[in-house]
């Protein structure tokens, strides 16, 4: 009676095991399937959403070496790691500014010429374009500041108003740059 009592609880806790890696497994089938989704905040800022990857240490090992070998040369060990997260940001600006006229003295062959060169100057809080167009060239500087900020939160079960579990990761980035789009981002959860 004692044995039977035994098996049936390491056959339950066998079972429990299963759907939880099931529901790993299906989760991840769902994430890599998803598109990453984009929106505005309340503020205007630029967002993303993407469902998060759970992978175990052996299986970031092996599916994304290139990573690894990159976090290792960090000198953070795997086996030590929470998580690890990608993304891409894209800025794209179409800028209006005037010229202006100047005369620019140059030494050409021991002689110094005069040359009207054009200059253009623009700028905001994230973006700075700055340079000059001459008689047959142009020079330009574009600078673009950015900040992600990522958090990571889980997505509750949910049976008409009661909540439990979790059914998903969910990666949540946010652009400071109103002219930056979040192109691609991955977060891949370690456990």
């Amino acid at each position: 009676m004692i044995w039977a009592l035994a098996a049936t609880a390491l056959l339950a806790g066998a079972v429990r095991h299963y759907r939880t890696e099931n529901r790993r497994l299906a989760g991840n089938q769902a994430a890599l399937a998803a598109d990453v989704e984009h929106y505005r905040t309340r503020a205007g800022e630029a967002a993303a959403s993407v469902q998060a990857l759970r992978l175990r240490c052996a299986e970031f090992e092996t599916l994304r070496a290139g990573d690894a070998a990159r976090i290792e040369r960090m000198g953070v060990k795997l086996r030590r790691l929470e998580a690890a997260a990608t993304a891409a940001v894209k800025s794209e600006l179409a800028v209006r500014t005037p010229l202006r006229d100047t005369v620019v003295v140059r030494l050409r062959d021991t002689v110094f010429v005069r040359d009207t060169v054009r200059f253009f100057r623009w700028r905001d809080a994230w973006v700075s374009v700055e340079g000059e167009i001459g008689a047959d060239s142009l020079r330009c500087r574009v600078e673009s500041i950015d900040t992600l900020r990522q958090v990571v939160h889980r997505v509750p079960r949910r049976f008409l108003f009661i909540r439990w579990g979790t059914k998903a990761l969910r990666q949540e980035i946010v652009a400071s740059n109103p002219h930056a789009r979040i192109v691609y981002s991955e977060y891949v959860k370690i456990e």
